[in-house]
């Protein structure tokens, strides 16, 4: 009995059909890292942001420009790559996880 490849075990954790779907993702999130580093040389100088900066100040533009940017910018790709409705489910999981779980009462 083998091991499933890696794309198997993508397509399984992802709930996708296709091998070409799972290189068409891959595509999405390398455009959109490239694309995000282009998004951060043009916000840092913006606001005057160098490598001198203290890092808490560097994290906090980053956290304010470029991480709105990349969200944005995966949900443009992934749209015209035509894997928008991958990339909503994916961003509301990340979202997910990042905000606290409320907690229901019993009434």
């Amino acid at each position: 009995m083998s091991e499933p490849n890696v794309l198997e075990k993508l397509k399984t954790r992802w709930g996708i059909e296709s091998t070409q779907q799972v290189f068409t993702i891959l595509v999405v999130f390398a455009l959109t890292g490239f694309t995000a580093l282009y998004v951060k040389k043009l916000f840092f100088p913006l606001f005057g942001i160098t490598a001198e900066d203290p890092f808490w100040l560097r994290a906090l533009v980053w956290l304010v420009t470029v991480l709105p940017a990349y969200q944005i910018l995966l949900l443009a790709y992934g749209s015209l790559l035509g894997q928008s409705k991958f990339f909503i489910g994916f961003m509301k999981k990340s979202f997910g996880r990042l905000l606290p779980k409320k907690k229901h009462e019993d009434a």
